[in-house]
């Protein structure tokens, strides 16, 4: 090869290496591309941590007066009715009270009794002055009887009448203090009713922090108690999946960790807005700006779960 070719033969490679990288590099372009027009992963089932309480929330027990526990009516996890007592303190007192009003009222009844007998002799009194009244008008036109014997007969029947207005309104007076101790017996009542503790509704007593003995102050927690119905997994699904959840979609719940279904269920509420985590927030130090969308299902076969338990719950959104 001479001189003259050489540059020939260079700029020939030049060009053959220069198209293969254009080659390459489109490829790799056109990998770029590729991989960013694939469509996202469908979202099936969305998953959230829950606890498990009735539908109508757990209560808080506690008494509404102070007091010496003196007897406990139930044992922690006894089915109860509305309205009975769980436990009683002490009402010494509060009994005294009552029967003292009982005693006050039986008294004013018998004075109220003795006002009216009062009332109907002066009453058959004044039959008699007006008879006589009547009479000695009669004599006195036939010049039989004084001025001042008739006047006298006048005087008895007015004065009687008299009498019988200020009985009649002693009578009334007795009968509105009636009224008035009755209202005593009302509240010595309520007072010793509130020396009882009573079931806010039916269901179940889970925790009873009391004992015989025990003094009790005001408003006092002394347990917790679920009202009959359904139990339902409360759980707390995050802002990025917030709108796939509705009402009515299906789901259920199992251990923490585990694929074994307990329960399926309904989802019955999903709330209208978001809020800052709450069910599982026990460092008060998170300051993570994350919202999330309180969700409730009806659980199916609530007799597989345990009130107060932390489960998984996976909510069905396809």
């Amino acid at each position: 090869m001479n001189r003259a070719q050489r540059p020939i033969l260079f700029g020939l490679i030049a060009v053959a290496l220069g198209a293969c990288g254009g080659k390459n590099e489109k490829s790799a372009q056109t990998q770029d591309t590729v991989r960013t027009v694939q469509a996202p992963k469908q979202i099936d089932e969305v998953v959230g941590i829950a606890i498990i309480e009735p539908a109508a929330r757990i209560s808080q027990l506690s008494a509404e007066t102070g007091g010496l526990v003196r007897s406990i009516n139930v044992n922690v996890g006894d089915q109860v009715q509305k309205g009975q007592v769980i436990l009683t303190m002490d009402n010494a007192v509060e009994t005294a009270q009552l029967q003292q009003a009982n005693v006050k009222i039986k008294t004013q009844q018998d004075a109220i009794e003795t006002a009216r007998q009062n009332v109907q002799t002066l009453r058959v009194q004044l039959e008699k002055a007006q008879a006589d009244q009547k009479r000695n008008e009669t004599l006195f036109a036939g010049k039989a009887l004084t001025q001042k014997d008739l006047d006298d007969s006048r005087y008895a029947v007015q004065n009687l009448q008299q009498q019988i207005r200020a009985a009649e309104a002693q009578v009334r007076q007795a009968q509105g203090q009636v009224a008035s101790l009755r209202a005593d017996i009302q509240y010595a009542n309520t007072v010793a009713g509130l020396k009882t503790v009573k079931a806010p509704a039916t269901g179940t007593l889970l925790s009873l922090d009391a004992k015989v003995g025990q003094y009790l102050t005001n408003n006092q927690s002394i347990g917790e108690f679920a009202p009959e119905g359904p139990l339902v997994a409360i759980t707390e699904v995050d802002e990025l999946f917030a709108l796939k959840v509705s009402v009515g979609q299906k789901a259920y719940v199992r251990p923490q960790g585990s694929d074994e279904r307990l329960s399926t269920g309904t989802v019955v509420l999903a709330s209208p807005y978001l809020r800052k985590k709450s069910l599982f927030a026990d460092n008060t130090a998170n300051l993570e700006d994350r919202r999330v969308r309180e969700v409730r299902v009806q659980l199916d076969d609530p007799g597989k779960v345990i009130i107060g338990a932390r489960v998984e719950c996976v909510i069905n959104v396809k």
